[in-house]
């Protein structure tokens, strides 16, 4: 590039993407997908998990006002999408089947928790395995992104030394330009990376909370139901 036709303008986002190798551009456009992707995923689980724990909170505020478990699980209908109602349902259709063959004993009212708890825990490893989804991509997304743009960045230096050498000028107004479109590969990568990287961790974490909720809940749900058998042997 000529030095007299530098301008600040030469060192703007759109001028440095055009004048970037091909190898380079696809570099950039790869992680600009990257992070809009990675963003769509972040306020998608923002809202997913806002949602989750706002009709939890709902959900055992309900249980707590002393109405019937049976009252309550109807309330939720055939096919509740939260988890919590779902786990009530299918401990009170373990709790029905057991009942209508009569007072259970000791052994039948052992066995009746033993299978409560399975059905609790297959509950709750699918809704675990439902609040991960998506969280891979921004583990991706925050550990590959700074590692693309740093092979962006290395192919636009030996594009700059290349052009150097053939110019047989190291003046630094022509270093400059191409020296900074190699850059900007890099920044791209941190613009993806860092918001992937906080929000990973972030909703791990939520995600291990609501887990641990859901635990919470199935362990009280089966000391409720062997409260029950205790109450009518």
């Amino acid at each position: 590039m000529d030095p007299a036709a530098i301008t600040p303008d030469s060192f703007n986002f759109l001028t440095l993407f055009l004048r970037a190798t091909w190898v380079a551009k696809l570099v950039m456009l790869g992680l600009t997908l990257a992070s809009v992707w990675s963003w769509a995923v972040i306020i998608d689980k923002g809202i997913r998990f806002a949602k989750l724990n706002r009709e939890a909170n709902s959900f055992e505020v309900r249980l707590a006002s002393g109405r019937s478990m049976e009252e309550i699980a109807a309330e939720a209908g055939d096919h509740p999408v939260h988890a919590l109602p779902r786990m009530l349902q299918g401990a009170l259709r373990e709790w029905r089947e057991t009942r209508a063959r009569g007072t259970p004993t000791e052994t039948q009212a052992a066995f009746l928790i033993q299978r409560i708890d399975r059905v609790l825990d297959a509950t709750i490893a699918r809704e675990s395995q439902r609040i991960e989804q998506g969280l891979g991509l921004l583990a991706i997304v925050a550990t590959a992104s700074p590692f693309v743009g740093l092979f962006g960045t290395v192919w636009g230096i030996m594009h700059a030394f290349q052009a150097i050498a053939i110019q047989k000028n190291t003046n630094l107004a022509v270093v400059a330009p191409a020296i900074a479109e190699a850059l900007f590969a890099t920044a791209i990568g941190l613009i993806a990376a860092i918001p992937a990287y906080i929000a990973y961790n972030k909703f791990s974490t939520d995600a291990g909370k609501f887990s641990a909720r859901l635990e919470g809940f199935a362990d009280d749900l089966s000391t409720a139901i062997q409260r029950r058998l205790s109450e009518r042997a």
